[in-house]
């Protein structure tokens, strides 16, 4: 007797937050035929472990893995550490830099660490591309490789883009979507996920299994995560990410700072609310029975459920509602002691504090300039009360409790 729920509830809960299903109709027959069977499908994402943390733009693709694992599919989590020593050349206007072995193998780790949290351990197929790859012998390689051709290549949108602008593109480069397409050969997928930007790679696995005389894999595209600011993409170079791995109040602080439209795009990518759940939410802020407010602290305190727990969650927004609804401080709110020479003009037990050169030392700015900025801005606040000098005489010792935008810090100065 089979386990696995109804095609369509199914299918309605595979399809939330995806972009595009290749094709749709193939993936309700491989559901109704997984039904009848019981052969749950084999599906499948592959991440490269070319840096060591993962921030929320990554998991969108775990959770719809998660999405398959809690529907009763096999999900394998898929280490390129093979591809990875190529790098993807997907969205790059130039080539990547190479990694060794060893990094990739470091990173690898605490990839499955992260992963862990959203995907059941104990259900998930952990996979190395390298256990094929290395096995293409010269022969198999020169194979694999006659099955495109280098139009076809320069099909791919950086590509054609690089060499349109006469930008470099090595040999290496090529290699890349045909290896990805290899894989789900070797793992004999049913369904690839990816981002859309992934879509060329993963159609080239479809091309490949029909090649080599499997059916061709469904292809599920998942959105590119919008990063706090709401307009590009999330990414540690526009610091607009928040990371898995980042402490539960700096994660609340973060995501408290998105706005409320962005707030439902992150509930349906995020978490694993159904597509009515979060229809009904909407429909309580929309009606006034629900504060917006109160929905982002909710969609926050999921988040970091997820990767912390409950109870961590409970404690940021206490402390969040501390900081920033009642004027109180936090508990454990972190302290930094310096020298009061550092920061100003001593003269016997006084001090004539720079302000600017103390928020810089303090790294509740990133530098002299920025601090006044925020300074000028009206950003800073001391001891609960605004303060826009830029020098602030005090006795010593002194302690400060000190507030620029999200960030609130204990300064003692002696």
């Amino acid at each position: 007797m089979s386990s696995f729920r109804p095609v369509e509830e199914q299918l309605a809960y595979l399809r939330k937050g995806s972009v595009e299903i290749i094709r749709e109709s193939d993936l309700r027959e491989r559901l109704e035929q997984s039904l009848k069977s019981g052969r749950p499908l084999r599906i499948k994402a592959g991440f490269d472990p070319t840096a060591p943390d993962l921030h929320l733009g990554h998991t969108v693709l775990i959770r719809k893995l998660k999405h398959f694992q809690d529907m009763g599919h096999t999900v394998i989590f898929l280490i390129g550490d093979g591809t990875g020593l190529i790098g993807d050349p997907t969205g790059r206007n130039t080539t990547r830099p190479p990694l060794t072995p060893e990094q990739l193998n470091a990173n690898a780790e605490t990839y499955k660490t992260q992963v862990f949290k959203i995907l059941d351990q104990q259900k998930t197929e952990v996979r190395y591309n390298t256990e094929w790859l290395n096995k293409l012998d010269y022969e198999g390689f020169i194979r694999l490789a006659a099955k495109f051709t280098v139009s076809q290549m320069l099909e791919r949108e950086d590509f054609n883009k690089r060499f349109n602008e006469e930008k470099p593109i090595s040999a290496h480069e090529l290699l890349y979507p045909m290896m990805q397409g290899y894989d789900s050969v070797a793992l004999e997928c049913d369904v690839e996920l990816g981002g859309t930007d992934q879509k060329f790679n993963l159609l080239m696995g479809r091309k490949l299994q029909a090649d080599y005389g499997q059916p061709p894999q469904i292809v599920l595209t998942m959105p590119l995560l919008e990063g706090l600011d709401g307009e590009r993409k999330m990414s540690k170079s526009y610091g607009n990410y928040v990371g898995i791995t980042e402490a539960p109040g700096e994660m609340f602080g973060k995501l408290m700072s998105i706005s409320d439209a962005l707030m439902w795009r992150y509930y349906e990518l995020l978490t694993d609310l159904t597509v009515p759940e979060i229809e009904k939410l909407t429909a309580q802020v929309a009606e006034g029975s629900l504060h917006p407010m109160r929905a982002k602290k909710d969609l926050a305190k999921r988040i970091i459920a997820d990767f912390h727990s409950a109870a961590e969650a409970e404690e940021a927004e206490a402390n969040w509602s501390k900081q920033f609804q009642k004027d109180e401080v936090p508990e454990n709110l972190e302290e930094v002691t310096l020298e009061a020479s550092e920061v100003g003009t001593v003269t016997g037990d006084a001090v004539n504090v720079n302000l600017a050169k103390l928020l810089a030392k303090a790294l509740l700015a990133d530098s002299n300039a920025d601090a006044q900025r925020k300074i000028k801005a009206g950003s800073l606040k001391i001891d609960g009360e605004a303060f826009k000098e830029l020098f602030l005489p005090v006795s010593l010792p002194a302690e400060k409790i000190l507030r620029v935008g999200r960030k609130m810090k204990k300064v003692v100065l002696r």
